[in-house]
C-alpha cells in the first residue's frame, strides 16, 4: 500500500472494506491513488454501480462507527444526492441486542450496587437496542417507572478503532482528491469523532436532557425526560419512562383524538426556540426520537446528539429562514455566501444562480409542496458545488427542520412552517433582544460606562494639553516610513557607486593609450590599477546585496 497508513491487520481489514465501498458507491480513483485497488483481489471483478438502498445495509454490516457516520452523511446535502440521503435517514439504530447477563454486569458494575437492590423491577427484555446502546424498563425503589440505557460492551473501543482508521481516510481523500480539498473530510471526521465520543458519555447526554428540560418548560404539550443522575454514570443513562408510540406509528383513529395543529404547532415553536433563542438543540429528531405520549403531548428522546449555535450564527440563520419564507432569493444568497467560508474556486454568479433558481421553484408551491428544511439541504448544496464552505450548523438545522417538516405533517396535514416562521418573527427578535439586555449583560455595560466615564476627563485634558502645545501626533499605519526612507537611501547609493565605478572603467580604458614604463602584465600600471579598483568595488557591491540587504517587507494593505 502507499497510502502511509498503519499496516496492523485489523486496519488493513477496514482500508479493504472502506474501499470496496468507495469502488462500489462511484469512488475508484482515489482508490487507485491509495493503491488499495490490487488488494480487494475478488471483490473488485464484476463490480458494478449500487442503489442508494443497499449503502444503508453495507454502513450496518460494517459496525456502530458506520451506523453512525450513515446517519451523519443523511444531513450532508452537499456531499450525496437526494435519493442517498432519504435511504441513510432510515438508519436509526435497529440491532441485535446483546444478553441480560452482560446488561446485568455493566449496571452493577457502573452503579456499584447490585441490580435488584437498585431496582424494585428490571426487564430483562430490552425496549430498544441501538448500535451503542440499548434501553430496558425498569421501576425504582420507590415506585417511579424508568428507562435504563445501557451501553453496549467492549464498544468504546471499537468505536475508536473505527474512527482513527476513518480520520486516516479522510486526510487521504483530502490529500488526493480536488473534492477532499474543497470540503475538508478531515475536519468533518474531526467534527464527527467529538460528536460520536461525546455519545458514548451518557453523562453528557444526562447534562443534555437537564438543560433541554428547563428550557422547554413554558411548553406544557412538550415533554423531555429528566435523567436520575445518582444512577447515572458514562455508560449507564437511567432516566423518567415516556410511556408512547413513535410519531409515525400514530394510526389516523389516533388523530382524531387528538389536537394534531396545536401538537404541531407547539412542537415547531419549541425547535425555533431552542435554534434561534437557546442556541441549544435537539439535533437529531428523526421520527424515532419523537414520540407522542399517553396523555396526547410530544416527547423529544435521545439527547446524545445536540448542537450548539452562537448569537452571531442564530441572527443569521433567523435572517434566512424569514428570506426563505418571503421567497427572497437575493438576501438569501447573501446570507448563504456571508456566513460560508469562500474557496479558491468561487463562482459568486453561479451561485446567485441556483439558489434564485431553488427559491423561485417554491414561489406559489401549496402547503404540501413547501418543505423548508428541504430548501436549506438544497442551499447548502448548491453552495458547496459553488465554491463554498458551508458550516456544519447550516445542514444541521436543514435536517433538523427536514423532520420537523415530516413531524408537523404527521400531526397536521396542512401545517405550514413558513408562515409559522413569518408568524413568530417578531417573538423571536423580541426574545434574542430580552436576552441581550439581561441583568449579566446589563451589569457588564454598566461596569465598561463607568470605566469610561472615569477615565474620559483625563483623556480630555491630555489631548488638549497635547494640541496646545502642538505635539500631537496621529499615526496612520498604513506605510512603515523608515523601510521606504532607508530604500531611497540604498538606492541613491547604488547609484553613486555605479556611477563611480563606470567612471574607473571609462578613465582605465583611456588610460590604456598612454605610454608609461610604469605597467602591469605588459599594460600600463595606472589603467591596470583602475580597472582592478572597478572589479574590486563591483565584487564587494555584489556581496553586500547578496548578504547583507534585509528582505523586503511586505506593505500591509
Amino acid at each position: 500500500m502507499r497510502m502511509g497508513l498503519s499496516l496492523k491487520p485489523d486496519y488493513v481489514k477496514r482500508y479493504k472494506d472502506i474501499a470496496w465501498l468507495l469502488i462500489k458507491y462511484g469512488n475508484s480513483d482515489v482508490v487507485k491513488n491509495a493503491g488499495l485497488e490490487e488488494v480487494l483481489g475478488e471483490h473488485r471483478e464484476g463490480a458494478a454501480p449500487a442503489e442508494a438502498k443497499e449503502l444503508a445495509a453495507d454502513l450496518e454490516k460494517l459496525g456502530p462507527a458506520f451506523v453512525k457516520l450513515g446517519q451523519m452523511l443523511s444531513t450532508r446535502s452537499d456531499l450525496l444526492p437526494v435519493t442517498y440521503l432519504e435511504a441513510l435517514s432510515r438508519l436509526q439504530d435497529n440491532c441485535e441486542p446483546f444478553s441480560f447477563k452482560e446488561v446485568e454486569t455493566i449496571v452493577v458494575s457502573e452503579l456499584g450496587v447490585k441490580l435488584n437492590t437498585a431496582f424494585s423491577s428490571f426487564d430483562p427484555i430490552p425496549v430498544a437496542a441501538a448500535s451503542l446502546g440499548q434501553i430496558h424498563h425498569a421501576a425504582m425503589r420507590d415506585g417511579r417507572e424508568v428507562a435504563v440505557k445501557v451501553q453496549r460492551p467492549g464498544i468504546r473501543e471499537s468505536v475508536v478503532q473505527d474512527l482513527d482508521i476513518l480520520c486516516d481516510v479522510a486526510e487521504f481523500y483530502d490529500s488526493h482528491s480536488e473534492s477532499g480539498r474543497r470540503i475538508r473530510y478531515r475536519a468533518m471526521m474531526d467534527e464527527f469523532r467529538r460528536s460520536v465520543m461525546l455519545e458514548l458519555d451518557y453523562r453528557r447526554e444526562a447534562h443534555n436532557l437537564s438543560t433541554l428540560k428547563d428550557n422547554m418548560k413554558e411548553f406544557p404539550l412538550i415533554v423531555v425526560p429528566a435523567p436520575i443522575t445518582a444512577f447515572s454514570t458514562s455508560k449507564v443513562l437511567t432516566m423518567e419512562f415516556i410511556n408512547g408510540r413513535k410519531i409515525t406509528a400514530v394510526t389516523p383513529l389516533t388523530l382524531l383524538d387528538i389536537d394534531g395543529p396545536k401538537l404541531a404547532e407547539q412542537s415547531f415553536e419549541a425547535y425555533l426556540k431552542q435554534i434561534l433563542i437557546d442556541g441549544f438543540f435537539h439535533a437529531d429528531p428523526h421520527p424515532g426520537n419523537v414520540f407522542l405520549t399517553n396523555d396526547h403531548k410530544i416527547a423529544l428522546l435521545d439527547l446524545g446528539m445536540v448542537a450548539t449555535l452562537t448569537p452571531v450564527m442564530q441572527g443569521k440563520l433567523l435572517q434566512m429562514l424569514l428570506a426563505i419564507s418571503e421567497c427572497r432569493s437575493d438576501s438569501v444568497a447573501n446570507i448563504a455566501i456571508e456566513i460560508g467560508e469562500k474557496l479558491g474556486d468561487f463562482d459568486e454568479s453561479a451561485c446567485r444562480r441556483r439558489i434564485n433558481e431553488l427559491i423561485q421553484q417554491n414561489v406559489g408551491a401549496n402547503i404540501n409542496q413547501m418543505e423548508v428544511g428541504k430548501i436549506v439541504l438544497e442551499i447548502t448544496k448548491a453552495s458547496a458545488e459553488c465554491g463554498i464552505h458551508v458550516p456544519a450548523e447550516l445542514t444541521m438545522l436543514g435536517k433538523t427542520l427536514l423532520n420537523l417538516d415530516q413531524v408537523g405533517r404527521t400531526l397536521d396535514p396542512n401545517f405550514d412552517p413558513n408562515a409559522y416562521v413569518r408568524h413568530n418573527a417578531g417573538h423571536i427578535m423580541q426574545e434574542r433582544m430580552i436576552r441581550s439586555i439581561s441583568p449579566a449583560n446589563a451589569f457588564t455595560a454598566l461596569v465598561e460606562a463607568r470605566d469610561f466615564a472615569e477615565k474620559l476627563p483625563g483623556r480630555v485634558s491630555k489631548i488638549m494639553d497635547l494640541v496646545a502645545t502642538n505635539k500631537l501626533e496621529v499615526k496612520v499605519d498604513a506605510i512603515d516610513e523608515a523601510v521606504l526612507v532607508d530604500a531611497f537611501q540604498k538606492v541613491a547609493n547604488r547609484i553613486t557607486i555605479g556611477l563611480v565605478l563606470a567612471a574607473l572603467i571609462i578613465g582605465a580604458s583611456l588610460l590604456m593609450r598612454v605610454q608609461t614604463h610604469f605597467t602591469l602584465l605588459g599594460y600600463p600600471g595606472l589603467a591596470m590599477l583602475c580597472f582592478l579598483a572597478a572589479a574590486g568595488g563591483g565584487f564587494f557591491l555584489v556581496v553586500h546585496i547578496a548578504f547583507y540587504d534585509q528582505k523586503p517587507k511586505k506593505f500591509v494593505e
